[in-house]
């Protein structure tokens, strides 16, 4: 492992995060999680059964990946507060996918109860890992109270449009001191690729994969698209130029 993502003190292989909601069946879930090659998978708290019964999602994901859990629906700090604390005490895990919704139709985050609540959570010991705004103001006030990472969205959840302010993305990951996970608005390999070639640490996908017409071919290409704008961001790109310059020298042309 040349290249590890830290978080925590916690060591990833993978730098690719894969939801498990909106996908066909369960099978079709496996497969792709299998195919993306991720390592940590979120869940929303509300919407799995924490009964721990056989083949629940809990039952069938805890052996072979690292669950994190999310506050998905929550609208209130104190809502996201007491499922954060549901979620470690059924399942054993102090991490936290952390969201706290402003706008139920746009799905934005709320920031002034975003930063309250994970201020509370990583007072309690939670490892908080919160979905926010693309703004490297409210990214700095949940690295300041002790946040793991930040998750920055790229455009609205679920919409598919990409990196809507590349420029935002690009300075928080220049500013951030903690990891930087593109979170929302991935749609294909590309988005992929540009939030990592930005800066980002990580990059989180759900519904690009699950609604996508080949779920596990899609989960493959994540995979590779994470891997690929990685290694294009350590390689460094060459400068953008207004004119040309020729590869191959201009001496020794025949008629020259």
């Amino acid at each position: 492992m040349t290249d590890p993502f830290v978080i925590a003190g916690t060591t990833f292989s993978s730098r690719l995060i894969v939801g498990t909601a909106r996908y066909p069946n369960q099978k079709v879930m496996l497969d792709c999680l299998e195919a993306s090659g991720a390592e940590l998978v979120t869940a929303s708290i509300r919407r799995i059964s924490l009964e721990g019964y056989a083949e629940s999602l809990v039952d069938v994901l805890g052996g072979r990946y690292r669950l994190l859990p999310n506050t998905a629906g929550c609208v209130t700090a104190r809502d996201a507060i007491l499922t954060a604390e549901l979620a470690r005490e059924a399942l054993e895990t102090n991490w936290v996918k952390l969201e706290l919704i402003g706008d139920r139709e746009l799905l934005y985050p709320d920031v002034e109860q975003l930063v309250h609540a994970a201020d509370e959570l990583v007072r309690k010991g939670f490892t908080v890992l919160p979905y926010c705004n693309e703004d490297p103001v409210s990214c700095q006030k949940l690295a300041d109270v002790g946040c793991a990472a930040v998750m920055p969205l790229g455009s609205l959840i679920g919409s598919g449009m990409g990196i809507a302010n590349p420029a935002a993305i690009e300075l928080i990951c220049s500013r951030s001191t903690v990891p930087v996970v593109l979170d929302a608005g991935i749609g294909t390999a590309s988005d992929a690729v540009l939030a990592m070639e930005l800066g980002c640490d990580a990059v989180m996908v759900d519904t690009a994969i699950a609604q996508s017409h080949d779920p596990r071919r899609m989960a493959a290409a994540m995979r590779a698209a994470v891997e690929a704008g990685r290694l294009a961001r350590l390689a460094g790109r060459i400068p953008r130029r207004r004119f040309a310059e020729a590869s191959s020298p201009q001496l020794g042309l025949v008629g020259s």
